[in-house]
């Protein structure tokens, strides 16, 4: 009688032990996200402080590997999340963190596919869409398998806004943010939808909704010095879409070739996520007003991406 073999366990590896990716590791762990998680830090401690945290709870969970272990340890992970570097500041932008973190993130990057050429690097440290790209250039993967978090979150800001100001659900309504994840991302307001009826708000309430989109992570970082439960979040939505191969349409940064004429450019814009990573962008067809948003955001974003290139070449 033939046997087939036992189909290897799904592994998600975490890069990093600090609040994103400790808190990233606990959301994966409590939803059973994967069958084996394993935590890689400089800081080898604190990454064994985790799993050991984590695995005693396995009484109440269950079903879970988690252990603090090394870049050899990427060797078989479907996904890997790149959380570590140099966190934001109070009163500090993301592209402030550029010079600090891109020679983190190309080394890190090197490691990774040292070990692993088939799996999928989820990008998360920040400036994200500059990173990934820059991690994308370094693995020389396919840049369907290289995926920054891109504006999930900053879409999952958005819908808050909207659905608390209409006393809707979130999850009922259907809004974007797209662009940078950072200063010059946009709201896509012509395509803002709740069950297909369009949002009807005053100019002035639609201006407060993207401020405080876009100033939300600075209010957090201001209240408690870092951001972590929502971004985790957003990282387990789309490990969730990779891993079951789901299809789902989720605003990650992707890199874009003739995208009504943006390329060679990371950007947060809707796409069909599944097992293979970005399978394909989905074209939200903005206004006039909205698609200048969105070149000048990418025209920015080429900018930084230039630079970051340079610094470490």
């Amino acid at each position: 009688m033939n046997v087939s073999p036992l189909s290897k366990p799904k592994r998600i590896a975490v890069i990093g032990a600090g609040e994103v990716g400790s808190t990233t590791a606990y959301t994966l762990f409590l939803r059973k996200r994967a069958e084996e998680i394993v935590l890689i830090d400089i800081a080898k401690k604190k990454a064994l402080g985790d799993a050991l945290d984590m695995s005693h709870g396995l009484p109440f969970v269950g079903g879970v590997k988690v252990w603090a272990g090394e870049y050899s340890d990427c060797a078989d992970a479907d996904i890997i999340i790149v959380t570590a570097g140099a966190a934001q500041r109070p009163g500090e932008t993301r592209q402030d963190l550029l010079g600090r973190n891109a020679s983190i993130i190309q080394q890190i990057v090197r490691e990774i596919v040292a070990h692993n050429q088939r799996g999928i690097i989820l990008m998360a440290t920040n400036p994200v869409d500059v990173l990934s790209y820059l991690a994308w250039k370094t693995s020389g993967w396919e840049s369907s398998r290289v995926i920054g978090s891109g504006t999930l979150l900053d879409s999952a800001r958005f819908r808050y806004l909207i659905g608390n100001e209409l006393g809707v659900d979130p999850r009922s309504v259907h809004a974007h943010i797209v662009g940078e994840h950072g200063d010059t991302e946009l709201p896509v307001w012509s395509r803002a939808n709740i069950t297909g009826v369009p949002i009807e708000f005053s100019s002035e309430a639609k201006q407060s909704i993207y401020e405080q989109t876009k100033q939300a992570a600075y209010q957090i970082i201001e209240a408690k010095g870092y951001t972590s439960y929502a971004i985790a979040l957003a990282l387990d939505r789309i490990c969730a879409a990779i891993l079951s191969d789901e299809h789902a349409v989720l605003n990650v940064s992707t890199l874009l070739t003739d995208y009504h004429g943006i390329s060679d450019t990371y950007l947060g814009v809707p796409c069909v996520v599944g097992r293979s990573g970005v399978e394909r962008v989905i074209d939200l067809g903005p206004s006039e007003s909205e698609f200048a948003l969105l070149q000048a955001s990418a025209k920015a974003l080429k900018t930084r991406i230039d630079w970051a290139m340079n610094a470490i070449s």
